[in-house]
């Protein structure tokens, strides 16, 4: 697979990572879609693997879906800046510090823009905890999912 086509895996790739965050786009889809491009053109062990794993972790994460909270950003008071800006972080926080960055990053971006926004630490924890409890966890779950496949994909094309 040539640089160019890797470039684009990421980008569509990076697309669903963002379409996670906005309600109604399947960012799992898309991820996965990205991944079965790769490993369709790529056709080595490795990549198939890749493929197998994220198969059956984004099955996994629908299947667990229903147990979560579902998604009512407008009950949470946060403004949607805000959400994304959480999950710009989450993204960030991911490939900063590996696996546990990603909920480091979601949680701490929301208390930033909360703090900023309402100008207090005690009303940006209590702003969090509205947004972990309207939207966060299933949110939460769907984006950690994503970044382990793309990460999984990341790992393989650079040092597989």
């Amino acid at each position: 697979m040539g640089v160019w086509q890797l470039v684009a895996v990421g980008l569509v790739m990076l697309l669903g990572l963002v379409g996670v965050l906005v309600q109604g786009v399947p960012g799992q889809a898309i991820v996965w879609a990205a991944v079965l491009w790769w490993a369709l053109a790529d056709r080595t062990p490795a990549a198939w693997g890749v493929l197998m794993g994220a198969t059956a972790l984004l099955l996994v994460n629908q299947a667990l879906k229903p147990l979560l909270p579902r998604r009512r950003p407008h009950e949470s008071g946060a403004p949607r800046r805000t959400l994304v800006l959480g999950g710009i972080g989450a993204i960030v926080g991911f490939f900063v510090v590996p696996v546990l960055g990603g909920v480091v990053g979601y949680v701490g971006t929301v208390y930033a823009a909360e703090r900023l926004r309402l100008g207090s630490r005690g009303a940006g924890w209590v702003s969090v905890r509205s947004v972990m409890r309207a939207t966060g966890w299933s949110v939460l779950v769907e984006l950690f999912a994503c970044l382990l496949v793309a990460g999984a994909w990341l790992g393989v094309v650079l040092w597989g």
